[in-house]
């Protein structure tokens, strides 16, 4: 369980922190910023034994960010699928918890979890609003040509099968960024917005609207990740269960879990362990390598194509940050696309900045990704705006976990 308690207004971080392994013997707690952070033993059996923790070390101990919970205004959920039902983020009450739910079959490590954070959350604090922000609302922008699968209509009826797309508050943040550090309007440029790292996702942002993006009716589709395939061909998924004698949930394990990075290199899904092979002349380590890279650089084609042309391709999460090997190996040969990398650019390390040549035609940027502040932001302008309408007015400085 991961948290942040953000002011708002004054884009300021208080504190942050996980609770992992949850639920087991080995569990442990990250509070804390950067400068006095603590890393403590923790028994906790369940997400509400977390959540309790994480309120308690906001409000007391030597990195106590807040003296009492009432100064928490508003608590926001990042809600990974919200489906066809929610193409915003909303005020969380019943009917809100019970479409979650419903939702989890097309997400069950994460709606599920999301669902014991907002429950250990109604627990500790009952009368502190919350909001849920989800990943797939972005994207409800999409066209029926682009989030309809060719299967028989009558599926989608039944079963709402279509493209939902994920990583959306990170794309939607990224895209905002674009514009700004391009000083242009959003909804003047066509961006391709890349999120690069163990999970991966790309999408098409025309005029500030997302009209195709790679993940599907679930976060396995599209680009090769850490340990997910991405897309393959489908007649791949009877044959392995046939010749192997794999059952439904076996084979989806084998694809999301054992695949990608993980089952090409048979090294790691960290894509530095694989680049440290690679570099040794690991044959299947550096065959990861150009796999990951040529998935990337397909997708930028295939939007290209898509919006007819683009003005800045944006990149985030730690690979697209960080791997400057990846990001030239993605970039090389588009040349003819008047996309052209900047070499000594793109060594460079910093924060938000473009990386492109000055011959560019496209520019490339890289913006660190905050989908910690998007949702802080969106449960702000949600709460904010109910408490209007009730008549009541936000402490001068809010605080939002």
């Amino acid at each position: 369980m991961k948290y942040q308690l953000v002011n708002v207004e004054q884009h300021e971080l208080l504190a942050k922190g996980i609770c992992e392994r949850v639920g087991s013997a080995e569990a442990f707690h990250k509070h804390g910023l950067d400068k006095n952070e603590e890393v403590i033993d923790a028994k906790m059996a369940d997400h509400d034994d977390a959540m309790a923790l994480v309120l308690e070390s906001l409000t007391s101990g030597p990195a106590k960010a807040i003296d009492s919970l009432d100064e928490i205004d508003a608590v926001g959920h990042r809600i990974v699928q919200g489906g066809k039902y929610f193409d915003r983020s909303v005020l969380i009450d019943d009917d809100v918890i019970q479409k979650i739910d419903e939702l989890a079959e097309l997400a069950p490590l994460h709606n599920k979890a999301a669902l014991m954070g907002i429950n250990a959350c109604l627990k500790h604090m009952p009368d502190v609003p919350m909001v849920a922000v989800f990943d797939t609302s972005f994207f409800q922008t999409l066209p029926p040509k682009a989030y309809m699968y060719p299967l028989p209509y009558e599926l989608y009826e039944k079963y709402a099968i279509r493209k939902y797309g994920a990583h959306g508050t990170s794309h939607r943040y990224i895209s905002e960024r674009a514009a700004v550090v391009l000083d242009e309007p959003l909804d003047e440029l066509k961006l391709i917005t890349c999120h690069l790292g163990n999970g991966c996702s790309m999408s098409a942002i025309d005029h500030g609207v997302a009209v195709d993006t790679s993940m599907g009716l679930t976060p396995l589709d599209g680009l090769m990740m850490g340990t997910r395939c991405g897309a393959v061909d489908p007649a791949i998924v009877p044959f392995i269960m046939d010749h192997e004698g794999l059952s439904t949930s076996e084979v989806n394990d084998l694809m999301n879990k054992k695949s990608g990075l993980l089952g090409i290199s048979g090294i790691s899904n960290d894509l530095r362990s694989v680049r440290d092979a690679s570099e040794k002349g690991d044959e299947r380590a550096m065959l990861a390598y150009d796999m990951y890279s040529n998935s990337v650089k397909k997708y930028i084609g295939q939007y290209i194509a898509v919006m007819g042309g683009v003005d800045a391709i944006v990149l985030t999460a730690g690979v697209g940050e960080n791997c400057e090997k990846m990001r030239r190996m993605i970039f090389t040969g588009l040349q003819p696309l008047g996309i052209i990398l900047d070499e000594e650019k793109n060594r460079q390390r910093g924060f938000e900045r473009e990386i492109s040549a000055d011959s560019s035609q496209v520019k490339i940027i890289i913006i660190p990704t905050n989908e910690e502040y998007m949702i802080a932001r969106d449960t702000y302008e949600i709460v904010h705006e109910q408490m209007r309408v009730d008549g009541a007015v936000f402490d001068e400085e809010p605080a939002l976990a």
